[in-house]
């Protein structure tokens, strides 16, 4: 494929360091083996907090009336939305039953998970959205109790507006951690008495290398990794927009990539020039965070055609997706590899960042080739039943059992043996 790097990322983003895995490994050998006394001496050493760790439901509305009446109503229209969203989701599959030729009844249950854990990352910033996407979509999924989870907020107690947006969203429990300790104490049932079905929510990369070993003892949403943005380009597209949808994404870390596609060698050049002149122009930590950023994981990539755009894009499965380019349902037609995508230029990442209604808890590092972000389908199961009468017994006993022996499986054909040598009969003597 004829594509050209105008700008090619220096280094290639890994959360997953030998480093990590043995200290998050340590961090959850202790919390296992010593239980509460572990966590809390994990939240004093990393978080140098020794107060209480469960949120009384009086201290949260306490602590939420200390939120600016508009940041409130700021907050529940962005949780309105994402429940909305959420709710249609689960809509979208149901319980079913079908009879099959067999005569046998199959159906599905769509069953929520008892206990989900959310953990709302604290540290650069104070993730309020990450507090709604995760703790509302797990209640719209009609799980029964939803545990969050936040760090301390700058050597004090969870930061209020975030906690309010807890609360907002349905949170049942509450615990002031943060970290490794966190993911530990909600899987183990630590605080609670009750171990989580389902980790979900965004976090560093020690947080997401605990959700990664953890895995399999609970569910968890997806491997995550730094915060990732790219943006498709025609010639159409506004370069001032690019470049700030560009820098928007790349404040969340010095690891996360932002890349540009584009069969426009002149917004590339436009973009290339504005980009560096935005992230000098934010404040810190913003400004050092997209510095290293843009230029340790930035990338522009030149194409002739769109669907050399579309081949390259899909290769990266970025996190978020932009669309900045004509004929938008073209595109929205041939894409296939994105967490989510943003259609035209008035459609910035940000929006479902913080308010629109999809959720932002998203797949990275190429993880949406195969798998898709948080939804209320994270929290379902679809549970499959099936019931057989004497007439079904009948036709799918003999096939059963051939089929069985033919991988070598006799106790398998014996169970169906069984049954046909009883229905059988059963028919034979209503016949006679």
């Amino acid at each position: 494929m004829p594509v050209t790097y105008l700008k090619k990322a220096e280094r290639v983003s890994d959360s997953e360091t030998d480093n990590v895995r043995d200290v998050v490994a340590g961090i959850l050998a202790r919390i296992e083996a010593e239980g509460e006394a572990a966590v809390r001496h994990f939240a004093m050493a990393l978080d140098n907090w020794s107060g209480p760790i469960v949120v009384s439901r009086d201290e949260m509305d306490a602590r939420s009336a200390e939120v600016p009446e508009e940041v409130r109503a700021d907050i529940a229209l962005a949780t309105g939305e994402v429940r909305r969203f959420a709710l249609a989701q689960k809509a979208s599959v149901k319980d079913f039953a079908m009879t099959m030729g067999s005569g046998l009844v199959a159906g599905q249950r769509m069953v929520p998970c008892g206990v989900a854990g959310c953990y709302v990352p604290t540290g650069r910033y104070a993730h309020v959205a990450s507090a709604i996407m995760s703790v509302a979509t797990a209640k719209a999924a009609g799980v029964n109790t939803v545990i969050a989870c936040s760090a301390p907020y700058r050597g004090g107690p969870i930061h209020p507006s975030v906690l309010f947006a807890m609360k907002e969203a349905g949170a049942d429990v509450v615990l002031t951690l943060g970290g490794v300790q966190a993911v530990a104490a909600m899987a183990y049932g630590i605080f609670t008495g009750l171990p989580a079905d389902i980790i979900v929510g965004p976090g560093n990369k020690y947080v997401a290398e605990a959700k990664r070993m953890l895995f399999g003892k609970v569910g968890i949403d997806v491997f995550a990794g730094p915060s990732e943005i790219a943006v498709i380009a025609d010639a159409t597209a506004d370069p001032d927009i690019v470049a700030a949808d560009l820098v928007g994404q790349a404040e969340h870390g010095h690891e996360s990539p932002a890349w540009l596609f584009t069969t426009s060698r002149a917004i590339a050049e436009a973009v290339m020039d504005r980009v560096p002149k935005l992230i000098a122009d934010l404040p810190d930590p913003a400004c050092s965070a997209a510095a290293a950023a843009w230029q340790d994981h930035g990338e522009v990539i030149l194409c002739d055609t769109r669907e050399e755009l579309v081949e390259v894009s899909d290769r990266h499965a970025s996190e978020h997706l932009e669309v900045h380019a004509s004929d938008l349902d073209w595109w929205l037609e041939n894409l296939r590899n994105y967490g989510s995508l943003f259609l035209g230029e008035e459609t910035t990442v940000a929006f479902g960042d913080k308010v629109s209604g999809p959720n932002h808890i998203l797949p990275t590092k190429g993880a949406a080739r195969y798998s898709a972000g948080l939804s209320v389908h994270k929290f379902l199961k679809p549970l499959t039943w099936q019931r057989a009468d004497a007439g079904a017994c009948r036709s799918l006993a003999p096939v059963t059992a051939r089929i069985s022996r033919l991988e070598g499986m006799e106790a398998h054909a014996r169970t169906a043996d069984v049954r046909l040598a009883k229905y059988a009969a059963a028919k034979a003597a209503d016949r006679d």
